[in-house]
């Protein structure tokens, strides 16, 4: 195990204003409608030791400035809360994109041979500075990643976060049977090993640590135990996972878990349901298992790229929402096909489109931020522009290629804007990103 790192200070002790059109949410936009949404088509944000201080009209605002106070003028720009990715695995980057498989020969064919080199510290902290730069090129500032089996793949991610001063929630993955010998570990050192990695990294600078059972078959009866150990034995921490992605998986999960009434169920009878657990994909679900994540406070990631790349399935986000659980987006990268949020949605629309359902842009974008860190438990610190908030935030061009420009003209309301960018943008509408009130990404002009 390496040395603890030192703190990272972030942001310079200064007041500096920021300028542009302003928009984020207060509220579900499906529960509160209009009143969800604050928009500020000329609006300032002063921030102060990263974080928001004020937030209102430029012309009241700037009025009182002291003379002296920078300026940083994005007008032209919408200026949004930065985006949440509650599910994305950063050893998958490099294989994004991959033909032709579902969710279980995608495992074996992809992911687990890709996996086996995050032994090599080396090649996980390149991995790791390119996923977070990327995350950063398409406006997430916070993410909920998966690493691998490997303590090594796990420093190795936080090191790059807490360099760039994102909030990461992560962990190392626990697997000991129906996988490779070479990715195998067993449940005593799955157990040391995350417990070591929580007392070094949770809550270090912005960094918080997942217990991460990879799913029910790939986990003993006794990794389960323990990883339900875990969760409970360290107050604050999140547990991540996935569960009822696809069908043969769920037939699986039967066969190894007979006495469990249901895939969730595994999770519940082993303790790793409740607040601050998220659990990725929960498209094979029946309403038991729904109203069970509700009245535990556990949250379901939507993974549309995925789900429709890997042919899993149709996530069903009004029942989700009838029953009172809480719900984020996720890229779920390399399985998901874009570490673009705005692409997220725009899948998201379409498969609830084809679930008989509707997504309005200003629910969509609400997921991507405060619905987002919600799901997380972290609307207290991140995903609006409210009083004390961190000062997380993405620059967006609405006229970023010529077909955006030409399109926006087009445009009668904010709505109508936000779906053209949620469906025409992609990672070249993000002008600028912000983490606790600084520049940590600018696009090339």
């Amino acid at each position: 195990m390496q040395d603890d790192p030192a703190p990272v200070k972030y942001a310079p002790q200064r007041l500096h204003a920021i300028r542009g059109e302003l928009l984020h949410f207060v509220a579900d936009p499906a529960d509160q409608g209009a009143t969800s949404t604050e928009h500020l088509p000329d609006g300032v944000l002063l921030i102060e030791n990263g974080h928001i201080t004020e937030c209102g009209p430029a012309d009241a605002l700037l009025s009182r400035l002291p003379a002296h106070i920078p300026v940083t003028d994005y007008r032209g720009k919408l200026i949004m809360p930065g985006f949440v990715d509650t599910h994305i695995h950063y050893a998958q980057t490099d294989i994004i994109g991959s033909y032709g498989e579902q969710l279980l020969a995608w495992l074996e064919k992809y992911t687990f041979p890709t996996e086996r080199r995050f032994a090599d510290p080396a090649h996980a902290a390149e991995v790791a500075g390119f996923f977070c730069d990327e995350l950063l090129k398409n406006g997430t500032t916070t993410a909920m990643a998966f690493a691998t089996v490997h303590p090594t793949s796990v420093d190795a991610l936080f090191e790059a976060a807490q360099q760039r001063h994102m909030r990461m929630i992560a962990g190392k993955v626990l697997m000991d049977r129906n996988c490779p010998d070479f990715l195998a570990d067993t449940a005593e050192t799955g157990y040391a090993d995350s417990k070591a990695l929580i007392e070094k990294w949770h809550e270090r600078d912005r960094l918080l640590y997942a217990v991460t059972p990879r799913f029910a078959p790939t986990s003993s009866r006794e990794q389960m135990t323990l990883a339900g150990r875990l969760f409970a034995e360290h107050p604050g921490v999140y547990l991540q996972s996935h569960v009822a992605e696809n069908r043969g998986e769920v037939a699986w999960v039967t066969e190894l878990y007979p006495e469990a009434r249901s895939y969730l169920d595994v999770y519940d009878r082993y303790h790793q349901l409740g607040v601050r657990s998220v659990y990725a994909h929960c498209i094979w679900l029946d309403d038991a298992d729904r109203q069970r994540m509700a009245d535990t406070g556990a949250t379901m990631s939507f993974c549309p790229t995925s789900n429709l790349f890997l042919g899993s399935g149709l996530f069903d986000l009004d029942r989700a929402h009838q029953l009172g659980v809480r719900v984020g987006i996720g890229t779920d990268v390399g399985g998901g096909t874009s570490f673009s949020m705005l692409q997220a949605l725009n899948e998201a629309y379409k498969v609830l489109q084809l679930n008989g359902q509707q997504l309005s842009a200003e629910r969509a974008f609400y997921l991507a931020t405060l619905g987002g860190a919600r799901s997380l438990y972290l609307d207290d610190r991140i995903g609006n522009f409210k009083l004390g908030k961190e000062a997380d935030f993405v620059v967006i061009d609405p006229a970023a290629t010529p077909l955006l420009a030409r399109r926006m003209a087009h445009t009668r309301t904010l709505a109508e804007r936000l779906f053209v960018i949620m469906t025409l943008g992609d990672d070249r509408c993000i002008a600028a990103t912000h983490l606790l009130g600084e520049r940590a990404y600018v696009a090339q002009s």
